[in-house]
């Protein structure tokens, strides 16, 4: 098992360290949440402790008083260069979508607005294939188009860790450094690494969350594991869906692939 985690890890960080190296203005999405949390921990582990470019929570207003309060807590502790970038709010999306589609597309539309303000080339994020279908088609290195649209159909071949990362003037290049990680592994590295979380994570009352999102698209899913061991445990054995308590993956066949193509993360 440690020789699994060793072998992720010193993917990600050559990953991230590339990213670093061949971007010129680059950022990172940081959602609070456990994927991008670890993904931080990567971070920090690849530059000797620090952070060389910022962090992004795109906020809706909507997310949970315990992330706000972990975000806080964790910029404070680690010395963390954060950008809290508001998204628009949702009268401003299309109406014809269903209405957890419509709350999800406010990120979406954030990150167009955050990229407009920034300039950034290169958007770090942590998503993993195995979260859901059309995430396995991603690739490490994924270019975006002016409109920040993803065509899945249209994407770079990564033969032997050679990655593009040259777009026109005005696109972008997402970089997923955890795109070979499962919802376990990242687990059994928290677990390794002694990772701070926030505590939604951890069942309360029969209940916890698998995913965090914002509280009015997000819900929690039965369970009595309220230690890392008893998730993992869990995890081992369990048929549920990750995405469980996502409402938007759950209104409509495509909702998941129209936020996907229009550049949700």
């Amino acid at each position: 098992m440690s020789d699994t985690l060793d072998d992720l890890e010193a993917k990600s960080i050559y990953i991230i360290r590339e990213a670093y190296a061949r971007m010129d203005n680059m950022a990172m999405l940081w959602s609070i949440g456990k994927d991008s949390t670890a993904m931080l921990w990567l971070v920090r582990k690849a530059f000797l402790g620090r952070v060389p470019f910022p962090l992004v929570l795109l906020d809706t207003g909507e997310e949970m008083d315990e992330v706000y309060a972990f975000r806080d807590m964790l910029t404070k502790e680690w010395d963390l260069p954060v950008i809290n970038h508001m998204c628009p709010p949702e009268s401003e999306m299309d109406q014809t979508l269903p209405p957890a589609t419509r709350a999800a597309m406010r990120k979406t539309e954030g990150l167009k607005t955050l990229l407009k303000e920034h300039k950034f080339k290169g958007v770090v994020c942590g998503i993993r294939r195995d979260e859901q279908g059309l995430r396995a088609k991603e690739r490490v290195f994924s270019p975006r188009s002016l409109d920040g649209s993803w065509d899945f159909k249209d994407q770079p071949a990564e033969f032997w860790d050679q990655y593009k990362t040259e777009v026109p003037d005005d696109c972008h290049v997402r970089i997923h450094p955890i795109l070979h990680w499962t919802e376990i592994d990242i687990w059994r590295y928290t677990r390794r690494e002694n990772i701070p979380l926030c505590d939604l994570y951890y069942a309360r009352d029969g209940m916890r969350y698998r995913s965090l999102g914002e509280k009015n698209i997000t819900k929690p899913v039965p369970s009595n594991a309220d230690t890392i061991n008893k998730i993992i445990e869990e995890l081992e054995t369990t048929n549920t869906s990750e995405r469980e308590g996502r409402a938007m993956d759950k209104e409509t066949e495509d909702s998941f692939e129209k936020l996907r193509e229009s550049g949700y993360m």
